[in-house]
Order: C-alpha cells, then structure tokens, then sequence
C-alpha cells in the first residue's frame, strides 16, 4: 500500500515521506458526528431545546443514535430509521468526517451530552471504531451495536487489525487515492481514500442493486489516512455490553476478523449473509439486533 500511495502522491515534493508511515492496506471505515450534527429523516436534536439534557423528560424508549463509516453516509440507514421511529424509538444520524477516530469519538460525545435518557449507539464499519471510543464518558450509553463493524483494542489502529487478518478487497487495486495539506502528519500531507466507482459494488455492496450501489458510490464520504492510522483510545466494551452483527459475505471487512473481534467485546453476537453495505442491504436483520440492545437497555 505504501508503494501505491507514493505512485498516487508523486506529484507533490513531500512525496517520498509516506513511505515514512508504513502503511499496507486500506481499511474499510465507518464513524459519525461532526460539530453540526444533523438529525436524520426529520428527527429533531435534543440540542435544539434551550433546556439541558437533565432538565428534560427523557423519552418513555431509549434513543438510537446512528454513526456511520466511511465510503458511506447516514442515508443507509432511512430504512431502519423510518422502521425504528415508527415504534416510537427516538433516533437520530449524524454526519462523520472520517478525519481522526479520537476527533470523531469527540464529536459524537458532545452529541450524546445532549440527549435524555438512555442511549443505543450504533456504529457501521469505521463508526464501530467511533462508537468504541465515544462511549467512555457518556454515561447515558447503555448500549453498543456494532454493523460489519471494527471493534478495536487500546492502542489499535484501523490499519492494524487490517492486516493482521487478510482478505479484504481494499487496497491499491480498488482505491483512489486525494492528498491534501494537513500540517498535523509527517511531511504535511494527509490523504482521503475513496473507493473506485467502478469497484465500489464488488467491495461494499455486492448484494445491493447494481443501480443503487452507483448512487452510493458517487455519495461516498471518503477516510482520511489519519483515520486509518490513528490509535484507538480505551474501549468502552469493557464496561458497555455490546452486540454484534457480523456481516458473513463481507469483502471489506473479512468475517474472520469481525468474530475476533467480537469475541474479545464479549458481544451478543447475530450472523447474516451480507455484503458490507449491510444497513442497505439487510435493514430487517439491523432493525432486530437494535431491538434486542433497546430492550437491555430499557432495563437500565
């Protein structure tokens, strides 16, 4: 991957000082919030309310609060909102900017602060590495579920548990790779990774209409190689009981890795035959789990 990136950055002068950050392959991503978080299909955010979150009744259900990963955005997830609000779960999405898993963990903190009540935190590819990170301090979370999900140790990276279990179609053959200027990285230069429009349904959606993984592919929120690379902070499934559904067709995040991880987590752990794009593609199968979570975290 390191030899990929340096083809994809030789026109900048920096450009032989990736080879600095060893990077191997490109990791499937997943995470939420950025400071305007906005709720998703009409649900209106307890921020928008004068009152703070204790001053407010909290809701008779817990709150389901969505983040999604990279390659993605939130609408993945309408089916299970529509399905969710409709038996009366409060819910709300918000936007990720895949930039580093301990800024993304902030901003979805600081929304978590906002709502009343008992919260299930949903977290989708690079969102289960968010969600693991936000968690630890937000007392209202009572929950975890994790989507075709990372679920990383302290000190892991996204990278890391990458390549130390093959099998994912991400890599050189089926990315694009966009630098810019990001003074926080060695030699000044950051990069998003997207993955190819051609190749996006083989990788993420292979189970989804060929129409419908177009869009997607050309609505695909990119990670930044910082995200890629950050070290996750102490998880919060220590203390926070999680559930797990594992994507069993996934070519991004290979199952055998998902099972490794979910085993660590001590997760409530569901299957399905799904592509990666399992939200679109399963939302049924998503919505259950959810349910099973609520209801554990109704008894809080």
């Amino acid at each position: 991957m390191s030899e990929h990136l340096s083809e994809n950055l030789s026109e900048t002068p920096r450009s032989q000082r990736w080879r600095r950050l060893g990077v191997v392959t490109v990791v499937a991503a997943s995470t939420v919030a950025s400071v305007g978080v906005t709720a998703a299909s009409g649900a209106v955010p307890a921020a928008s309310s004068s009152a703070s979150p204790a001053s407010r009744p909290a809701p008779a259900k817990p709150t389901i609060v969505f983040v999604h990963g990279a390659f993605a955005d939130s609408s993945g997830f309408d089916s299970e909102i529509r399905t969710l609000r409709r038996l009366g779960y409060p819910v709300l999405a918000a936007p990720d900017p895949l930039r580093t898993v301990s800024g993304d963990a902030d901003s979805v903190r600081a929304l978590l602060a906002t709502v009343a009540g008992p919260v299930v935190l949903v977290g989708h590819s690079y969102g289960g590495a968010v969600i693991t990170n936000a968690a630890v301090g937000a007392p209202n979370v009572k929950a975890l579920v994790y989507l075709g999900a990372f679920i990383p140790d302290a000190g892991q990276s996204i990278n890391d548990i990458q390549v130390a279990t093959p099998g994912s179609l991400l890599g050189p053959a089926t990315t694009r790779i966009v630098p810019f200027a990001d003074p926080s990285m060695p030699g000044g230069q950051n990069a998003d990774i997207y993955v190819q429009a051609d190749q996006y349904r083989a990788v993420i959606a292979a189970d989804v209409d060929a129409r419908t993984a177009a869009d997607m592919a050309v609505t695909q929120r990119p990670l930044a190689l910082s995200a890629q690379l950050g070290p996750s902070g102490p998880p919060a499934w220590k203390t926070v009981p999680s559930w797990d559904l594992i994507t069993l067709d996934d070519r991004a995040i290979p199952a055998a890795a998902q099972r490794a991880m979910a085993a660590r987590a001590g997760a409530h752990v569901e299957t399905v035959h799904s592509s990666h794009a399992v939200m679109v593609s399963h939302p049924k199968a998503v919505v259950d789990i959810i349910l099973d979570a609520a209801k554990a975290a109704a008894g809080h």
